[in-house]
């Protein structure tokens, strides 16, 4: 959510950056509702202080004038009583219309209609395609089968479309990309802006993935993505496609001081999402499914633009340190406003290349909000020269994601022979392992 008063003091500006997202928001319907909700205020502490003042006439009045006193009273009292209906109505409407106005983009954010409009960053690694695979290429589904590493059908039996069952040497394989991605979380060390002798850690967390509907109101899932969410209706809560919700909520309704601040998290959890809108889109393997394992680092720091913009750099270097170990090739791409979502300043995607894909796929999302989230969340800090509370900002992206992960894996280092060689780094989680099946 962003701030009312930069809707009403530069309307030019928000709808903008309406345009350039490729939202629906009616701004100057926004600008009507709170015009009236602000007459309404007004109205009603002006009936309030007509209220206090014939309160004390009535007391003072002489008999004869009393009852028609408190005939006025009774007019003021009714007209209160409606303007108060009126404004939780009113109330109501402006919360719902605010809910769907998106964040201003960073005005170096390219602009585009949609993930055709994003930027190349850099590469890193050497993509190989799939032709060069001698004597056959193999995408992951044929070795995942061949070598007994995932079991779709079981899945899909058990848990309908878009589910799998990963087994033996899959489901290890699994955990040692997940376990090396915390490990090299905890091993990070990073200067604290203003202060670099002092050395800052992403802090460990666990955290439920079954979450209080206002949470996903607050990270912005609601209402805009609520049909791509498995919702648990009768509870009012939701299970969560990334651990960014519950981590992001820790200090919802919370003023940190200024001196707490930044807090750096990342947690593991199961992710779950209901790809209703992907229909038909990479049903084949693992790409595009049900449910995964994410490990997710959070950011909240103080509201400065060039801190935001520090730790946006180190969560993408986090990311890409992940990949680096895997020996994955990689591309970094800066996302366009009109792919980047309602609630970013700047995102950054890390695409893995996959040779069954022909390119680089998406595998991870680094998205800086500034104090979008905080304001739906109510995160404040008190800033330490005034005094006063100010809204936190907020960033997330993901450290790895499996078993998505497991693709480009799979399809980069098999052998000849039809078996996958483990990356080296992976190897000490899956007890010595250097290659599954023949090699």
């Amino acid at each position: 959510m962003i701030d009312l008063k930069l809707i009403r003091e530069n309307p030019d500006l928000v709808k903008k950056a309406v345009r350039d997202k490729n939202m629906h928001v009616d701004i100057d319907q926004i600008i009507a509702v709170d015009a009236r909700r602000r007459a309404l205020e007004t109205e009603f502490n002006t009936l309030r202080h007509q209220q206090n003042t014939t309160g004390e006439r009535i007391a003072k009045a002489p008999k004869e004038e009393k009852a028609a006193l408190s005939n006025e009273m009774r007019e003021i009292k009714a007209r209160l009583k409606e303007i108060d209906a009126e404004r939780e109505k009113v109330d109501a409407e402006l919360n719902e219309l605010m809910l769907l106005v998106p964040q201003i983009p960073h005005p170096a954010a390219p602009i585009g209609p949609d993930e055709s409009g994003n930027v190349e960053v850099r590469r890193v690694g050497a993509p190989k395609a799939k032709e060069a695979f001698e004597p056959k290429f193999r995408d992951h589904v044929e070795l995942g089968e061949q070598l007994g590493l995932f079991d779709i059908d079981r899945g899909v039996k058990i848990a309908g479309s878009r589910n799998y069952v990963l087994t033996g040497l899959g489901a290890m394989l699994h955990e040692a990309v997940l376990r090396l991605a915390w490990d090299v979380m905890l091993a990070g060390r990073f200067d604290k802006p203003g202060a670099p002798d002092v050395k800052l850690q992403f802090k460990p967390l666990t955290v439920p993935v079954l979450v209080n509907d206002s949470l996903m109101y607050g990270t912005g899932f609601f209402p805009l993505h609520r049909e791509e969410v498995y919702l648990c209706e009768r509870d009012g809560q939701s299970l969560v496609g990334t651990a960014e919700v519950p981590v992001t909520g820790l200090h919802s309704d919370e003023i940190l001081d200024q001196a707490e601040l930044p807090k750096l998290y990342f947690a593991r959890s199961t992710c779950f999402r209901r790809e209703a809108g992907a229909g038909g889109k990479d049903t084949r393997g693992l790409y595009r499914i049900h449910y995964f394992d994410k490990v997710e680092q959070v950011v909240v720091c103080q509201a400065d633009a060039d801190e935001s913009a520090y730790w946006h750099d180190v969560i993408i270097s986090n990311s890409e340190r992940v990949l680096q170990a895997l020996e994955l090739p990689y591309r970094v791409v800066e996302v366009c406003t009109g792919d980047m979502g309602q609630g970013k300043v700047r995102m950054y995607d890390i695409e893995t290349w996959m040779p069954s894909r022909d390119g680089y796929a998406e595998t991870h999302s680094a998205s800086r909000f500034h104090d979008f989230q905080a304001r739906r969340l109510n995160i404040r800090y008190r800033r330490a020269d005034t005094g006063k509370p100010e809204f936190c900002h907020t960033l997330n992206n993901t450290v790895i994601a499996s078993p998505r992960i497991l693709i480009p894996i799979m399809e980069m280092y098999q052998t000849p022979q039809g078996g996958v060689r483990i990356p080296e780094r992976l190897r000490p989680y899956l007890n010595g392992v250097e290659v599954i099946g023949p090699g």
